[in-house]
């Protein structure tokens, strides 16, 4: 019996389209992976599935990041950099997490 790990399975087909209003979040998708270093071996998540661990961790990302830094944004100034670079990271997650729904969506 062959093992498959579900956190890492992903179609055989090739990606779908994306819609338009996703495929504009790709360029920031991208990025946030080269910053995580977790660069898909095609160099863009157009051309490469979405991992439903990658989904998961950008949307807990997302929720997480934002919710701290609502926390962080109301400190001193060193809690508002760390809040602000929270933003960042959760917008990154955020962008990763359109692109792997849409990716499920247009399949």
């Amino acid at each position: 019996m062959r093992c498959v790990n579900r956190f890492t399975r992903v179609p055989d087909r090739p990606v779908p389209p994306l819609p338009a209003a996703v495929d504009a979040l790709v360029p920031v998708a991208d990025l946030f992976m080269l910053v995580m270093i977790s660069r898909p071996a095609t160099g863009s998540l157009r051309r490469t599935w979405v991992t439903p661990a990658t989904l998961y961790l950008s949307v807990a990302m997302l929720v997480l990041g934002l919710a701290l830094a609502v926390r962080l944004l109301g400190g001193g100034t060193a809690a508002r950099i760390g809040g602000a670079l929270l933003v960042l990271l959760a917008a990154g997650g955020g962008a990763v997490a359109a692109v792997g729904l849409a990716q499920r969506r247009s399949a």
